[in-house]
């Protein structure tokens, strides 16, 4: 394939998943700030992000798969900072997030390759062992890391 030919579809390809994903979060987002999907019995489930966007200071939301320990939730990804929300979190941590169907309020811990080890103190004892043992060995990986204890 030309790269002409090569370029142009895999723009299209990149528009056709961004608009199918924003029209898959438009029906599902409000089920999972509803409560459905999220942890409870399991730890693991669906939440809704809201952090600050870090070029435009406006509010961004983003479904993301999170487990639940100690009242802290935890969210990773392996695309590290290339992952919006990792990089709208290190611009602004405090946010904003819907679990279990009520709203909360918090302040996220950045785990991530390259940066510093944030401080955990404050946390509950169980999240704050997870984050200090688990976390700074697998951001070595390239994964990146959220603990988001509420306020």
């Amino acid at each position: 394939m030309r790269p002409a030919v090569s370029d142009a579809l895999s723009a299209l390809v990149a528009r056709t998943e961004a608009e199918f994903f924003r029209a898959l979060n438009a029906i599902v987002e409000p089920l999972v700030r509803a409560g459905c999907g999220s942890p409870g019995i399991l730890p693991t489930g669906l939440i809704v992000l809201e952090t600050i966007g870090a070029r435009s200071g406006q509010p961004r939301r983003i479904l993301l798969a999170a487990t639940v320990f100690d009242r802290c939730v935890f969210l990773s990804t392996v695309r590290g900072d290339r992952s919006q929300w990792v990089r709208n979190i290190a611009g602004e941590p405090a946010v904003r997030y819907w679990l279990a169907g009520r709203e909360e309020r918090g302040r996220a811990r950045l785990f991530a390759p390259g940066r510093p080890l944030p401080s955990t103190e404050g946390m509950p004892v169980f999240a704050r062992t997870v984050a200090e043992s688990l976390l700074p060995a697998a951001t070595l990986f390239g994964w990146c890391f959220a603990v988001i204890a509420p306020d």
